[in-house]
């Protein structure tokens, strides 16, 4: 097989739709294919070992996610967020995510415990093999978590949505900070104030958060932009 952007994926013999979107998803998280990369249909099915139209589908699921999109007459890219986007995004992301930490005395009991499963499984990759995208995954499961504390499934929903915008520049903020330590303890001080009842100070601190990924991505999609 030639030596193209496409050689580290890889997939067994027999696969479905999802698992080539899978596949890519992986690929594109962990920094394999960068944003801009055009994903061509030929290549990535004989690399993959599928059909075309198998793989067209899969860029479908990829496009609705946000994290590719179709170019006329250049046909599908990974997607590349500008400043301006991951603005939106974060902005979103905080009036949605802090609207759930206020409401933590109100969600129920459940809701709760999703936050603190989420935060003991982030914990328990620190300082392990896991990969990039998985450490990440396990990030943004945080603030999902912190999203159902409104008990809104379209919030939820909402918040999934922008988590697959900002997933390509957040793996890379991740990949570079190599800090899981610090992370960890930021939001287990998050959680701290929460079952404390301090719900406005948790409220300000993930807001100061949420800012400071957002600088983080920028600065990564300016990096990726030169």
């Amino acid at each position: 097989m030639s030596n193209t952007p496409f050689s580290a994926l890889h997939l067994e013999p027999v696969s479905t739709v999802d698992r080539v979107a899978e596949e890519l998803r992986r690929s594109l998280f962990e920094g394999e294919l960068a944003p801009g990369t055009a994903l061509r249909e030929m290549a990535l099915a004989e690399a993959l070992g599928v059909s075309r139209s198998t793989v067209r589908e899969a860029l479908g699921i990829l496009v609705a996610e946000g994290i590719a999109v179709r170019v006329p007459n250049k046909g599908t890219q990974v997607r590349r967020l500008d400043a301006e986007q991951v603005r939106d995004v974060c902005r979103a992301r905080t009036v949605i995510e802090t609207a759930g930490v206020r409401g933590w005395d109100e969600a129920g009991e459940q809701a709760r415990d999703d936050v603190r499963r989420a935060l003991a499984a982030y914990s328990e990759l620190r300082g392990s093999d896991c990969t990039t995208a998985e450490f990440t995954a396990a990030h943004l499961e945080i603030h999902r978590a912190f999203a159902g504390l409104t008990g809104s499934a379209r919030l939820v929903a909402a918040v999934e949505g922008l988590h697959s915008e900002v997933r390509l520049a957040l793996a890379e903020v991740d990949r570079a900070r190599g800090n899981a330590a610090e992370q960890v303890h930021s939001h287990s001080h998050l959680l701290d104030l929460m079952e404390d009842g301090r719900l406005d100070e948790a409220a300000e601190e993930l807001t100061a958060h949420l800012a400071e990924a957002e600088e983080s991505m920028i600065e990564e999609v300016g990096r990726r932009s030169r």
